[in-house]
């Protein structure tokens, strides 16, 4: 293509983007406008409009930036933009201009099925670079991958060369989208999502320069039981060791919407053996997960904290999606994923109040007034080991006055299960989350919490296991209370912050 061609096609991108970023300036000013108690503190969200899937995270030139899915024009689903955001401290974000749109015939269509899909970043030379999915339904084929890059961090200019993969290995496949890139011995390697025959699979690909992709194989695929398609998947080394992990957004698994699987990858082979697979998150909300690593080493974790299908209560007031808090990722002693919230979260953490060695009574509730909030962080630890058998306990979050509203979080010693019951939660979806969770070693059960208005994230035992889900109470459900059922239990401590941000 001419020089003067590129010049061309940009500006069409260019006038796509302002035409997506003016929508947005007028829809954030009525956002602002407007009573919204849902919209959340401390965590990310559109300024307006939807959004869905974390695209594209990275640490570059010593930021942190998040891309997202993004429909500036209304709060639902539509022709896929990429917003941005950065962070100097992954806790106050600051919003940037709309960085892809569609534009071209590889990513626009004539009807809403059509956009500037999922996918990754990367930093190839000092040329931050976008890999995302071209998706356009009634084309043939409907998803190619397709690459944008920037010299600003903000401005984006799509390559001449898209799609730089222009098809699926193989008809009759199901998806082949949302290519994460990542580099390992001066290569660059790319994992997409891809389902064949009723199995999820991931597709690895190879490139020394990000334009010209040779076909590998299949590096993993599911066993028959974890779904058809492999949305989202991300492929990342983890440990002092070789092990491998890769998270997927499994489809068509009934309440399983992630998953991770631990292994060996074999690049010359191709192909990752993984030997242990588990539920990633186990709450409701809770989506097409991405990681990346920044300036100390960190791999870090970021979801969409909402899901399909869901009622969304804030659409009502012109937004709809959040991201889940930075998550680090480790290995447990076990061998399986430690999930915990990032360090810097910590200086959020404000007003603190403690409550020590307290005996809670068989079937009763101990209210905590001095603990009140839609902005706190919690951290719990109760002992197991004095419990009754049968003794189930924990706390009642976002409690209005009259004991009609809370979100209950509980833990049952009979059968080590964790739940959270949003029965009584307020408007959205109701249900139950539940996950086996064994105490530590001494017989503690430790509950780390946060709460931000409409949004509630577990990490149990020192993030061995994680429940992330959202909640929309009225703004005048703010109390906490500790309980216990068929037997009395211990509390060893209760500390309790409100958070607070620059914003």
């Amino acid at each position: 293509m001419s020089h003067q061609g590129d010049k061309e096609r940009n500006k069409v991108h260019e006038e796509q983007v302002v035409l997506a970023n003016t929508a947005l300036e007028q829809d954030s000013a009525a956002t602002a406008v407007a009573e919204d108690n849902f919209r959340l503190y401390y965590h990310l969200m559109p300024p307006a409009g939807w959004m869905n899937d974390p695209n594209g995270l990275i640490y570059f030139n010593d930021e942190y930036h998040m891309f997202y899915q993004h429909y500036p024009y209304e709060p639902k689903w539509g022709p896929m933009h990429w917003g941005h955001a950065k962070s100097k401290d992954l806790v106050n974000w600051e919003h940037l201009p709309v960085a892809l749109a569609p534009s071209e015939n590889y990513d626009m269509g004539e009807t809403g099925g059509y956009g500037c899909w999922s996918g990754s970043a990367v930093d190839d030379n000092g040329v931050l670079t976008l890999i995302y999915t071209g998706h356009v339904d009634g084309r043939t084929p409907t998803e190619v991958q397709c690459i944008a890059t920037s010299t600003d961090g903000v401005t984006f200019n799509k390559a001449a060369n898209n799609p730089v993969i222009a098809c699926a290995p193989e008809e009759g496949g199901f998806g082949f989208r949302d290519p994460k890139v990542w580099q390992h011995a001066g290569v660059w390697y790319m994992v997409i999502g891809y389902g064949k025959d009723g199995l999820g699979k991931a597709l690895l690909y190879k490139s020394s320069d990000l334009r010209d992709w040779s076909y590998i194989g299949v590096a993993a695929e599911s066993d028959g039981t974890m779904g058809d398609m492999w949305e989202c998947p991300d492929l990342f080394p983890l440990g002092n060791g070789n092990d491998h992990v890769l998270v997927i957004s499994p489809m068509n698994m009934g309440t399983t919407k992630t998953m991770y699987l631990i292994g060996k990858l074999s690049y010359e082979s191709g192909v990752f053996d993984y030997r242990y697979a588990e539920r990633l998150d186990y709450g409701f909300d809770f989506y097409a997960p991405q990681t990346f690593v920044d300036g100390q080493g960190r791999r870090i974790l970021i979801g969409w904290m909402n899901i399909w299908g869901a009622q969304m209560p804030e659409q009502e007031h012109g937004w709809m999606g959040a991201f889940t808090l930075p998550r680090e990722l480790t290995l447990s002693e076990d061998g399986t994923l430690r999930i915990e919230p990032v360090e810097e979260l910590k200086a959020m953490r404000g007003t603190h109040h403690r409550v020590s060695n307290l005996s809670i009574s068989a079937d009763t509730e101990v209210p905590l007034p001095e603990i009140h909030g839609d902005a706190l962080e919690l951290i719990a630890v109760f002992y197991t080991n004095q419990s009754a058998g049968d003794a189930e306990f924990g706390l009642l979050l976002r409690c209005s006055e009259d004991g009609s509203e809370y979100t209950e979080l509980s833990y049952s010693a009979a059968d080590c299960k964790l739940k959270v019951d949003r029965s009584h939660s307020g408007a959205g979806e109701a249900g139950v989350s539940e996950v086996q969770l064994t105490p530590l070693e001494d017989g503690r059960i430790k509950l780390q919490i946060f709460i931000d208005r409409s949004s509630v994230e577990i990490f149990a035992n020192n993030g061995l296991k994680t429940v992330t889900n959202r909640i929309y109470p009225k703004p005048d459900s703010l109390g906490i209370k500790l309980f216990a059922r068929n037997g009395e239990v211990s509390l060893e401590s209760l500390d309790a912050w409100k958070l607070i941000t620059e914003g």
